[in-house]
């Protein structure tokens, strides 16, 4: 089997630009990139962007060189700006396939070399220096193609189910302005009330470094990088050991916030808290909303009328603070209107477990492919 150096597979793309209007509408950061998938599902900032970024070609395998362990790699969907964070890679079609590519860069083998070499204990990343003179063995360019055949069909096979699950994320955000209407003027005339006035909130546990325990030997603490896709995922996980308040463990039907981060893109993304079957708290960036109107304020943070609600009249959101939540006002249904939303989010939610099912299922046969051609 073919034996080389990563800088014998791969171009590392450099260019770099100072953004400029228009740029934040296609750029993609390391939180549009979701942990082993290829695909780019959302794109655009919010915020103005600041400090040069690296610019992109559609195709290219955008790889996200910090927090190396999140298995992050995807192909770019368009010309456009990538975090500075990132890393751009281009295949050197002399040697490795352009189709074959992106799966040899999402491989466990390949990721796990990315690991090791990784450096920094709070956010570990991967040097270019380094990386470069990791060596893999690779298939022949003719077994290339053929493999890359199959692996393209199953990974088409595992983004239409991908594509599934944003409809219905988008048929649940459909049916809540069904029921609800417009929330910004209040067409169903609903009565008026402080979020204060049907909910409690209040941030998460302060920890030290020291209280970091391994993993499943303490409590598990709930961070930014459990939330994706408005869903808790479990790529990044830490514990602790230590004293813990009483009110500082979650429960069913909290809904989980990002109230402070370094990106503002993550500030106020939600989870909610389902099937936890461990004992688990948040960290003090993070914010619990507890309710009975939990269904209903699940949607209602992921609308731009909440956006708007706390910005102060700027996009930026550095943070989000009890104080700002105090000041929100925001329309009340009936428990019933409420109760009714939520069965219709319980079905949809049967439905994406089954979808999710499906893709772990393609997923398995990819990596299984994989693994076999590389070991």
């Amino acid at each position: 089997m073919p034996h080389y150096k990563f800088s014998d597979l791969a171009y590392n793309i450099t260019d770099k630009k100072m953004p400029e209007p228009g740029d934040e509408k296609t750029y993609i950061g390391l939180e549009h990139l979701d942990s082993g998938s290829l695909a780019v599902t959302r794109w655009g900032s919010e915020i103005e962007l600041k400090g040069q970024k690296l610019v992109m070609k559609k195709g290219d395998i955008l790889f996200g060189r910090r927090n190396t362990y999140l298995r992050r790699a995807a192909i770019s969907p368009h010309d456009g700006i990538f975090s500075a964070h990132g890393m751009i890679f281009r295949p050197k079609t002399e040697v490795i396939d352009p189709d074959y590519f992106p799966f040899f860069i999402a491989s466990d083998y390949f990721m796990n070399a990315a690991i090791r070499i990784s450096v920094g204990s709070l956010s570990p990343t991967v040097n270019w220096k380094t990386l470069k003179e990791l060596e893999f063995d690779i298939l022949t360019l003719e077994q290339q193609r053929e493999s890359a055949k199959i692996l393209k069909a199953a990974n088409e096979l595992k983004e239409s189910y991908q594509e599934l699950l944003l409809k219905t994320d988008e048929l649940v955000k459909s049916q809540f302005i069904e029921l609800f209407g417009d929330l910004s003027k209040n067409t169903k005339n609903y009565s008026i009330k402080k979020l204060s006035d049907i909910a409690d909130y209040w941030n998460g546990l302060t920890y030290k470094p020291a209280d970091a325990v391994e993993s499943g030997a303490g409590t598990l603490v709930l961070r930014s990088s459990n939330i994706q896709n408005g869903e808790l995922a479990f790529d990044d996980n830490v514990y602790v050991s230590c004293v813990i308040k009483e009110k500082l463990f979650v429960q069913d039907n909290d809904i989980l916030m990002c109230s402070r981060n370094g990106s503002a893109a993550l500030v106020g993304k939600t989870a909610l808290i389902k099937g936890l079957k461990e004992s688990t708290t948040f960290g003090a960036f993070m914010m619990i909303i507890r309710s009975k109107y939990y269904p209903y304020l699940k949607t209602y943070f992921e609308l731009p009328f909440f956006r708007n609600q706390i910005s102060t009249g700027t996009s930026t959101i550095n943070q989000i603070t009890g104080k700002m939540l105090n000041d929100i006002q925001l329309p009340v249904p009936d428990m019933d209107t409420v109760s009714e939303f939520e069965s219709f989010v319980h079905q949809s939610d049967k439905s994406k477990f089954e979808l999710k099912q499906s893709i772990e299922g393609v997923d398995l046969l990819i990596k299984s492919m994989i693994q076999q051609e590389l070991n």
